[in-house]
């Protein structure tokens, strides 16, 4: 059989035109900045084509922080309009409250002989959010015997000197996090709380037979923690993932971006392995716990609790912080080689 000479040449002239087609398409390298930041972007992909993880891919791949708080940045002021940011409490779980705002979460997980608080505002909005809150569900905070502190920051730590002062209950925090308390100059206008229990690596809190266990894992504060525990829904035991911090606002050097990516990796590992299908912080906008508990109303028999969004989903919200951190790492090493080249 003959091949025309035609039929050569359109050959070829189709392979020149495809060529020139992937020419026009650049492929980033697989280990460049562009491609960790698209691959951290592609994994927030949620159900129904609506993003399960926006305010998290925003936060640390769009416009991330680079800096940490002073030890003497100026003190914390009260927002005169603070009450229009408060929510609803909402009842998360059988056992689990949720109480905050738009971007911030404090969540009460209950038990037969008390409750365990995970984070606590900032020291203005502790009261009404959090003593508020639990009255509202004819919870006392009384009850509350331990405060787990996931990281140091304003808006986690603020309500820790009340719950430890006015209620006894004990704080529980990275040793890295007290040292960040001790050394705050302006950072607690109503006083520090005292240190109390140093978290260690695999602790468990337990309470009237729930368990909390704590992981270390340093990078967002030097003692920043997280934590597997259980919630039931309707009876259905639900492992609960919770992330002790999230945002770039350390040192921005090459040591602490493997710090923080060591921690993420390692905890995911830890998410994986305990079956947890539920990711839970102390930012809202990061899990979408405020928008998606106003969706429990609407939930219909046999429906999904929009917080159990799935391990893969969880495994999804890693990646986005392994993905994102790897592209901030990457940029200062293309920064660190610029300045140490020679000019000419």
């Amino acid at each position: 059989m003959r091949t025309s000479k035609w039929n050569i040449t359109g050959a070829l002239a189709i392979l020149a035109f495809i060529s020139a087609a992937d020419a026009q398409t650049v492929r980033p390298a697989l280990d460049s900045i562009e491609a960790h930041l698209a691959a951290g972007k592609n994994a927030a992909g949620g159900r129904d084509d609506t993003p399960d993880f926006y305010g998290l891919v925003t936060a640390i791949c769009v416009a991330p922080l680079n800096a940490p708080p002073r030890p003497d940045a100026p003190a914390p002021t009260m927002n005169p309009n603070q009450a229009s940011t408060y929510l609803g409490p909402k009842k998360a779980f059988d056992d689990l409250y949720w109480m905050g705002t738009p971007s911030r979460s404090t969540w009460a997980l209950t038990t037969s002989d008390g409750i365990i608080l995970y984070d606590t505002q900032g020291v203005y909005d502790a009261e009404a959010v959090i003593v508020g809150g639990l009255k509202k569900f004819g919870l006392d905070a009384a009850k509350v015997k331990y405060v787990i502190v996931s990281h140091a920051h304003q808006n986690e730590v603020g309500g820790a000197k009340l719950m430890q002062e006015r209620y006894g209950a004990h704080i529980v925090m990275g040793a890295g996090d007290w040292d960040m308390v001790d050394q705050s100059v302006n950072g607690f206008p109503k006083g520090k709380p005292k240190r109390d229990i140093v978290a260690t690596d695999g602790m468990k809190i337990t309470l009237g037979g729930r368990t909390v266990t704590i992981y270390l894992t340093p990078g967002h504060t030097p003692g920043a923690i997280s934590g597997i525990f259980q919630v039931h829904d309707h009876g259905k035991p639900l492992t609960v993932a919770y992330s002790g911090g999230t945002e770039f606002n350390f040192v921005n050097d090459v040591p602490h971006f493997d710090t923080y990516l060591a921690s993420v990796r390692r905890f995911a590992a830890i998410a994986a392995a305990a079956g947890a299908t539920i990711i839970m912080g102390n930012q809202s906008q990061f899990d979408s716990a405020a928008p998606r508990l106003r969706m429990l109303a609407d939930r219909r028999p046999g429906e999904a609790h929009p917080l159990d969004v799935g391990a893969a989903a969880v495994a999804r919200y890693f990646k986005i912080e392994d993905e994102c951190a790897q592209a901030a790492r990457l940029k200062l090493l293309a920064q660190q080689h610029d300045f140490t080249q020679p000019r000419r």
